[in-house]
């Protein structure tokens, strides 16, 4: 817990939703006192599949009637991936979900890995920002 900062506080694990008789599970559920909201994230193992933000999505919107109290923002979510598809990630926009996307590393990459990313995030960030103005 100590990796995602200040100001999150345990809600609770596999946290079971259940629809029309189907049962979902939230891997992991915080609040963030700051931001006061909810914060979903789900854990997979493998690549990103666009499915895993229908699920996530559906979670989202449960949690937004039935567990959202008066004063606090819209739920968000993180889901944490081994692996993710740049493109296929940006088409779905699901940031306007609440949802967003992120690789986990389970070793620290050869040094000009690490280089070569940092420098797609600056180039990504750039670009975002010129597209809003």
């Amino acid at each position: 817990m100590l990796e995602l900062g200040t100001g999150f506080a345990f809600v609770e694990r596999q946290k079971r939703i259940t629809l029309d008789g189907d049962d979902y599970y939230i891997d992991l559920l915080f609040f963030h006192r700051r931001l006061r909201r909810l914060i979903v994230i789900e854990l997979k193992i493998g690549d990103f599949k666009p499915g895993d933000a229908g699920q996530v999505e559906l979670c989202l919107r449960w949690l937004d009637r039935n567990e959202r109290q008066p004063g606090e923002e819209a739920p968000v979510a993180i889901i944490l991936c081994a692996g993710k598809k740049r493109e296929t990630v940006e088409y779905l926009d699901l940031g306007k979900s609440g949802i967003h996307v992120a690789e986990y590393l389970t070793a620290l990459p050869p040094r000009e890995v690490l280089r070569e990313r940092f420098h797609e995030a600056i180039a990504t960030a750039k670009a975002r920002l010129e597209r809003r103005e």
